[in-house]
């Protein structure tokens, strides 16, 4: 068996459980490598990454380097005298770093490698409507999520399923991936494979312009987006109403495939329900949140909100 002298990258939630389970399974964790502190919010107070939090409890070694190859950093790195180097969620390394331990660096994917690369892949396989997605583990090479791959588990998608719920699901389902990774790992049992070399299917990086709601798409589709995007960063779009334009961000919706004869972006309101006229039917709508207001059930906005006899989303 080798003694392995392990390093953790990551800075959200998702990173936290992975370290987590390796804490808890008692592997030497010599140093943690997490984003700067930020400032946040109206005081502008300096914010910690979820990764740190963590890790400050833990009594773990923490580096914070803003410049992955700067000497400091790098001189710092070495002298922790890792062997092996973990990453979830965190930066692209420069080659200096990823091929300083002996054992290699590699990395957890919320996908099934080469599918999704990328920056968003839970968020794009629901977007993208796929029936199956799951976690990856490779070790880095000079390129994004291109190494060859140790180890894949595979999850259903669930047709309601939201990116929240499936992140989570991938968040557990990844930690336990990570560990039988490294107890390959440990007893130098592991075997890699090269990606298949195929036209996979990209998770671009999240950007207003591709969160907003298309009216003329399909209702499969707009809902898939919808639950792609919710809870973060939320699907959106403008709504006309009496002559005034709103924003607004929706998150909990069901569709309608029904054929009609209403104009698309239509609003068609109750006293108890609201929905949206698409290409091949309705988006009902089930919790929004409208610029300047909180979030809510549907519900809750009829009871204090009027809409207009042509409101209609755009």
């Amino acid at each position: 068996m080798r003694d392995l002298r392990i390093v953790f990258m990551g800075t959200p939630d998702f990173a936290v459980c992975i370290l987590q389970h390796l804490v808890a399974n008692n592997y030497n964790i010599v140093g943690v490598i997490t984003a700067p502190d930020k400032p946040a919010g109206r005081g502008r107070k300096l914010n910690q990454s979820a990764v740190k939090k963590y890790a400050l409890s833990e009594g773990l070694h923490i580096l914070q380097p803003t410049n992955l190859k700067s000497q400091n950093f790098i001189d710092e790195l070495a002298a922790l005298h890792a062997n092996l180097q973990i990453v979830v969620a965190f930066r692209m390394l420069p080659k200096v770093v990823w091929n300083m331990p002996k054992y290699g660096t590699f990395n957890l994917h919320a996908s099934l490698l080469p599918e999704y690369r990328g920056a968003a892949p839970i968020n794009w396989a629901i977007i993208n409507g796929e029936e199956k997605t799951g976690v990856t583990t490779f070790f880095i090479d000079d390129k994004i999520d291109t190494g060859e791959i140790i180890l894949q588990k595979e999850v259903k998608i669930n047709d309601d399923e939201t990116v929240g719920e499936l992140h989570d699901t991938l968040m557990h389902l990844g930690a336990k991936l990570v560990v039988d990774t490294v107890e390959l790992i440990k007893s130098d049992k592991v075997v890699t494979y090269k990606q298949p070399e195929k036209e996979e299917k990209t998770a671009y990086k999240l950007f207003p312009h591709n969160c907003k709601i298309d009216w003329n798409d399909t209702v499969e589709n707009i809902y898939n987006k919808i639950r792609g995007l919710n809870p973060y960063p939320a699907a959106w779009t403008n709504m006309y109403n009496d002559g005034i334009e709103i924003n607004a961000k929706i998150y909990g919706a069901s569709k309608e495939l029904i054929s009609h004869s209403d104009d698309i972006g239509k609003i068609i309101f109750t006293k108890k329900s609201l929905k949206v006229a698409a290409r091949n039917g309705y988006i009902i709508i089930k919790e929004i949140k409208l610029s300047g207001k909180k979030k809510m059930e549907v519900q809750s906005l009829l009871n204090g909100f009027q809409f207009s006899s042509d409101a209609k989303m755009v």
